[in-house]
């Protein structure tokens, strides 16, 4: 099959963690770690790495949700901002919420498992 002329598939979406993957650094091998000698040499590893990244991910969620709410707000009261990008910018803000819900729940699961492990 020949692919029809000036057809493009669609544009992969972003994530909302940017360029760096939810994981930390990843290596070749796609699995969380190191990336090398020289991408990941200062990097921070074990439990002080894991706050940071959770932190670093409600920050960026929050600052997400304050943004689609400013843009809704703009829109409300009459302002220059397109309804696409409004409505795109909600729905992003929205899945990043519901995905930083699931890693709390998930949390909260594994934490209760440890407290049942009997010594």
């Amino acid at each position: 099959m020949r692919p029809i002329a000036g057809i493009q598939p669609p544009q992969r979406p972003q994530s909302p963690f940017g360029n760096q993957s939810p994981y930390g650094a990843v290596n070749k091998g796609g699995m969380p770690g190191s990336i090398g000698a020289a991408g990941g040499a200062g990097a921070a590893t074990g439990p002080d790495s894991f706050a940071k990244l959770l932190t670093n991910e409600v920050k960026n969620v929050n600052s997400m949700q304050v943004d689609a709410n400013d843009m809704v707000h703009t829109m409300l009261t009459g302002g220059n901002v397109n309804e696409a990008e409004v409505l795109t910018a909600v729905q992003k803000a929205d899945l990043a919420f519901r995905m930083l819900l699931q890693v709390r729940n998930k949390l909260v699961e594994a934490y209760r498992e440890v407290q049942q492990i009997q010594i």
